[in-house]
């Protein structure tokens, strides 16, 4: 039996929105209340935290995270504009840095992660010569934000056997399967290194009041032993580490192709996740209507409808739920193409019921919509996708022109059909930045597409355990009863929302939960604890 008694603070709780104080024992929330009650139980407790006003809150669950590429991005070069990089000649220097660095015969891979020709003066990626150059003829792979292509230089094209492959270009540029087979040399590693980089991006996640993350993991991402060595190490909360939810995303074709896969990874949530229906905006990838307005192209499917139907059938039937990764108008009319092929064989209510979910879904319409509702479909969408390249002078607008742009991540649309909804980061894309994501969904570029700071911390909490099947016992609350899955938080201003939008008011609590004041001026809250079912994961309480 162990209990530890939170008293002096703040607790977000629907269930008791007055608590100043919170109990756990052994991994429950036992009890909820007044500080005046709660003194009279700190005999009786192994351990007393006293918060100073802080906040106690549920703990985040991101519902889309790649752990192995976002270690290998930590652990490489970081050409983002936030690592210092904010042009062409920046990248080819951080890369010649790298370079001149090496002691002879060090032919290791140079990794980089995060550049964005878009925010760059030059309007353009580096080429395979540039990187030849400045690689002084080591193997390259520079691979884009958003992780749908890559530039690469010779001699990393060379040892991946790219020229001829589907997506190679003479230039350097990879897409495709080009950039699979690129992305498979670029990121070998062995054992015993993979397992230290799953635990510091654990650790970084706790770090951030993250107790659950949804591995989105794939053949072209990590392997089917990493996805099972992640949900052994993390099943049970002594790990200290955030659970892995685990997705793998592989198409079945029949039901016996569906089993054979859940038998292979025991605790295995969804049968999908990165299986990409199309590609991405920023590389042109993602499949459209239209043609994108600064480029000849309209992306390409990598699914068809028919591959679609049969995956859905196939999970459907082994009684789990499949996951796809959709962007563009057109990959998101294919989808539904499929799914609703997939109903007429089992039933509508059937694939409701499944709770098949799609990720990011970011060109969603009015006819869309409503076959998402028709369907019982579940999204793990990005908000901050739309603080990175919304607006009139982001890279949708660049890609789309700003009408169409205007209409990406339409969270309020969807909140209001009551499609259930859970935020992720698609790290390493942006960063595990849990209130980022929040801050994100209400303070959208597009006023009538915000949704209110509660609306958006419950679908960064409760909705990644609902998205996941996992929403019971009052798991991603704070009540009597529920798993101790919480986080504590120092933060400048805690308010009460007013509106749907991002109005507060500072007024008294008037029976409502307190949540940070996420204004544009106000920093993000400090985690100070992260607790796992009772397991502190994170501490900096001292």
């Amino acid at each position: 039996m162990s209990a530890t008694l939170y008293r002096h603070g703040v607790v977000h709780s629907p269930a008791d929105p007055f608590a100043e104080a919170v109990l756990v024992e052994d991994g429950v929330i036992a009890w909820m209340g007044s500080d005046d009650t709660a003194d009279g139980l700190v005999a009786g407790v192994d351990e007393v935290v006293e918060l100073d006003g802080a906040l106690v809150a549920p703990a985040f669950v991101d519902a889309h995270v790649h752990l192995l590429e976002t270690g290998l991005a930590a652990a490489g070069l970081d050409l983002s504009a936030a690592g210092g990089v904010r042009s062409l000649p920046a990248a080819l220097d951080a890369v010649a840095r790298v370079a001149a660095e090496r002691a002879a015969g060090d032919r290791r891979v140079v990794l980089g992660t995060g550049w964005d020709d878009g925010a760059w003066p030059e309007r353009r990626p580096p080429t395979r010569d540039e990187l030849d150059v400045a690689g002084q003829g080591l193997p390259v792979y520079l691979a884009r934000v958003d992780v749908h292509s890559a530039i690469v230089s010779s001699a990393l094209a060379d040892l991946a056997g790219l020229r001829g492959l589907p997506g190679w270009s003479e230039d350097g540029r990879v897409t495709g399967a080009a950039h699979h087979a690129a992305r498979a040399v670029a990121r070998a590693v062995d054992a015993g290194e993979r397992t230290t980089l799953y635990r510091d991006v654990l650790a970084r996640a706790a770090a951030a009041g993250i107790v659950a993350v949804h591995e989105q993991s794939a053949p072209h991402v990590d392997t089917r032993d990493g996805l099972r060595e992640l949900m052994a190490m993390t099943a049970d909360p002594v790990s200290g580490l955030p659970l892995v939810v685990g997705y793998r995303a592989e198409p079945c074709v029949t039901v016996d192709d569906a089993r054979a896969l859940l038998a292979d990874l025991p605790g295995l949530t969804g049968i999908g996740g990165d299986l990409n229906v199309d590609g991405s905006l920023g590389s042109r990838t993602a499949a459209l209507r239209h043609p994108y307005a600064d480029a000849p192209t309209s992306g390409a499917l990598q699914l068809t409808a028919e591959q679609i139907a049969n995956h859905v059938t196939a999970v459907t039937r082994a009684g789990s739920h499949a996951a796809f990764h959709v962007i563009g108008d057109r990959a998101l009319d294919e989808l539904l193409l499929g799914l609703r092929t997939a109903a007429d064989v089992e039933g509508t209510a059937a694939i409701a019921a499944a709770g098949h979910r799609l990720e990011h879904a970011e060109m969603v319409d009015a006819h869309s919509l409503a076959q998402i509702v028709l369907l019982g479909l579940r999204l793990s969408v990005q908000p901050a996708f739309d603080a990175a390249w919304g607006g009139p002078d982001g890279m949708y607008a660049a890609r789309l022109g700003p009408g169409r742009a205007a209409a990406l991540n339409p969270l309020a649309d969807l909140a209001a059909a009551g499609v259930p909804l859970a935020l992720g980061s698609d790290a390493p894309v942006t960063p595990l930045d849990p209130w980022a994501g929040v801050r994100a969904a209400a303070g959208h570029h597009e006023p009538d597409q915000r949704i209110s700071v509660r609306a958006a911390f419950r679908a960064a909490t409760r909705g990644g355990w609902r998205l996941a099947g996992l929403d019971h016992a009052g798991i991603g609350e704070l009540r009597v009863g529920a798993p101790a899955h919480l986080a504590v938080w120092r933060a400048e201003h805690l308010v009460v929302q007013a509106s749907r939008t991002s109005s507060w008011s500072a007024d008294a609590r008037a029976g409502s939960p307190l949540l940070p004041d996420l204004g544009p001026d106000q920093p993000s809250p400090q985690c100070l604890r992260t607790v796992r079912a009772g397991v502190v994961l994170h501490d900096a309480l001292g």
